[in-house]
C-alpha cells in the first residue's frame, strides 16, 4: 500500500533522519548532566542520612520516655523465709536390678 511515488514509512523515516542530522549537543552537555546526576544522588544521601537519624532520634526518645513512666519506688523483696517443700521421692516403681 502506496500512498505515491514513495510510502508513509519513507517519508517518515526521511523526515526523522533530517530531523535527527540537524540536531547539534552542546559540547559540555556531558559535564551538566554529569554534575546534575551527582547532585541528585549527593542529595538522596544526605536525605537517607537524615531519615536514619530521625528514626533513630525518636526511638530513643520513646525509649527513655517509656522507662521514665515506670513508678519511682523502690521494690523491696520480702524478707520472709519461703516455706520449703518437702521433697518425696517417688514410689520406686521399676525392678530391683541386680548389683555388679
Amino acid at each position: 500500500m502506496t500512498t505515491g511515488p514513495a510510502s508513509t514509512e519513507d517519508q517518515l523515516r526521511e523526515v526523522l533522519d533530517k530531523l535527527a542530522n540537524g540536531v547539534q549537543p552542546a559540547p559540555d552537555a556531558y559535564r551538566r548532566v554529569q554534575g546534575e546526576w551527582r547532585r541528585r544522588e549527593r542529595r538522596r544521601r544526605l536525605i537517607l542520612v537524615i531519615l536514619v537519624v530521625l528514626v533513630l532520634a525518636i526511638t530513643d526518645i520513646v525509649g527513655l520516655w517509656a522507662l521514665n513512666q515506670y513508678q519511682d519506688r523502690p521494690h523491696v523483696a520480702p524478707r520472709e523465709p519461703v516455706p520449703a517443700r518437702s521433697h518425696v521421692p517417688p514410689a520406686n516403681d521399676l525392678p530391683d536390678l541386680p548389683v555388679r
